[in-house]
């Protein structure tokens, strides 16, 4: 009957789990997400219960509502193996997900027996505590969760992770989330221009409570490397190499560090070890093509280039970021990867396309759309030699206020350009203007009024900057 149905969703909304945690299937890749889900299960034993919770409401994005019922049946089976004594309590989120897979598929007195049994967990649990409880490792799934479905959700993931601390400070895995989404929100901060937040506290204190986790090793190897601290990071890496030699979440950091440490051939080798464990992950594709992109530059900056190795090496590094924008086409900064690699190897029609086709993708973040306009502006100005349209897009990423790595990028490139042309005397009045113009969209409005006034006098009918003068002058 309706009624039932009705009332039944009502007590749906009610569940913590994964359908209630608003996880958009717009913010990910499904099939990227599943295999590394998949991969982790393969890898990592004892947190199965929360993959296969996720990975059941992943199966349902992708509308196998069969194959999601299947991992909650191994959801809870790991909960019968390692949580013997509190079966209901640990079971409550995989309860919840089979009461919304139930109803999804109108089997509705099954979704209410799994309601009723959350509902009455939850009674036998509140009588031992105050009021409605609040379970830490609950808090501590759905930042689990959060974390996987990518950058939109880490503040929130933080939040859930610090939810789940209050009850529980010393539980290692709390600590281990919390770390992971500080060090992940440190990187963004300072990609983005935004309040930092300084991650090292928690990965240090993360490992002392997880001495064998090996990511928390490399990520905190990481942020010693980010803090020029390379000897002790190094450490860091070398021990893990021996914990988990054949863990690829473990190796893709292990890689990276070495990556940026300049040891390309080093970081390659790993790779491609771990890129036998796992040949689905994307990341391991998209580190690879940046490897073999590092290598071309530096061939093209030697006395002599080895012209086969060269076209050998962007061959590769197209094969892997193909890959990449193919499984994730929301990894946004692989596609000027790509791009790039095709300019190198002076394709610039399939470079302009990518280019092209990227702009007009509209998930772009503010931050991720100037990003592209300076690789698209460096684009036009090396490759095309278009000085003219290397500003135009350089501009264009200005005209987004936000600040970020991409626009400081883009200022210091358009400025050197147009002051460069000035200075050389080949700059006309349509160059100083834009100057002008640049200046204005920093904010530097007495420098714009002056850029203005000297491209006036070099033209002096020109309404445009005439206009542009008296508004600057209005606004001061």
């Amino acid at each position: 009957s309706t009624i039932s149905k009705n009332s039944l969703k009502t007590s749906l909304l009610q569940l913590e789990c994964h359908f209630t945690w608003t996880l958009l299937k717009e913010h990910v890749s499904l099939e990227a997400l599943e295999e590394t889900v998949l991969d982790h299960i393969k890898f990592v034993g004892e947190y199965n219960i929360v993959d296969y919770n996720m990975l059941s409401y992943v199966c349902h994005l992708k509308n196998s509502d069969e194959e999601a019922l299947r991992n909650l049946k191994k959801a809870e089976e790991a909960i019968q193996k390692h949580h013997p004594d509190e079966i209901a309590r640990r079971s409550l989120v995989t309860w919840g997900n089979y009461a919304w897979i139930y109803y999804h598929m109108q089997r509705y007195e099954e979704a209410q027996i799994y309601v009723t049994k959350v509902e009455d967990s939850f009674k036998k649990l509140s009588s031992t505590a105050h009021g409605k409880i609040q379970l830490p490792e609950i808090y501590a799934e759905q930042g689990w969760a959060l974390l996987r479905f990518g950058n939109n959700y880490w503040e929130k993931a933080k939040n859930c992770f610090e939810n789940a601390l209050k009850s529980e400070p010393d539980n290692p895995d709390f600590n281990a989330g919390y770390a992971i989404v500080m060090y992940r929100l440190e990187g963004f901060a300072q990609r983005y221009y935004e309040e930092m937040s300084p991650c090292l506290e928690a990965l240090e204190r993360a490992v002392e409570l997880n001495p064998r986790n090996t990511t928390i090793m490399a990520l905190l190897a990481l942020e010693l490397q980010r803090l020029k601290r390379v000897n002790e990071g190094e450490r860091y890496i070398e021990e893990a190499l021996q914990i988990t030699p054949d863990f690829p979440v473990f190796l893709r950091y292990a890689a990276s560090f070495y990556r940026r440490k300049g040891e390309v051939d080093k970081a390659v080798k790993i790779l491609k070890k771990a890129l036998e464990l796992t040949p689905k992950c994307v990341t391991l594709h998209h580190q690879l093509g940046l490897c073999y992109k590092f290598k071309i530059l530096e061939l093209k900056r030697a006395r002599y280039t080895p012209k086969e190795e060269v076209e050998n090496l962007i061959q590769l590094a197209i094969f892997h970021l193909k890959i990449v924008i193919e499984k994730k086409p929301i990894f946004f900064s692989a596609h000027s990867d790509l791009a790039n690699t095709y300019a190198l190897g002076k394709r610039y029609e399939e470079a302009e396309e990518i280019f092209q086709g990227v702009l007009q993708r509209s998930e772009l973040s503010c931050g991720e759309k100037q990003e592209i306009y300076f690789h698209y502006g460096n684009f036009q100005h090396f490759h095309m030699k278009s000085e003219s349209k290397a500003i135009k897009y350089y501009i264009e990423c200005l005209k987004i206020k936000k600040d970020s790595y991409g626009r400081k990028k883009c200022r210091e490139a358009v400025e050197t350009l147009l002051k460069k042309k000035i200075k050389s005397g080949l700059g006309d009045a349509t160059d100083i203007a834009t100057l002008g113009l640049v200046h204005n969209l920093n904010g530097e409005k007495q420098e714009a009024i002056e850029c203005y006034e000297k491209a006036i006098a070099l033209d002096p009918n020109n309404e445009d900057y005439q206009n542009a003068l008296s508004e600057l002058q209005l606004s001061i």
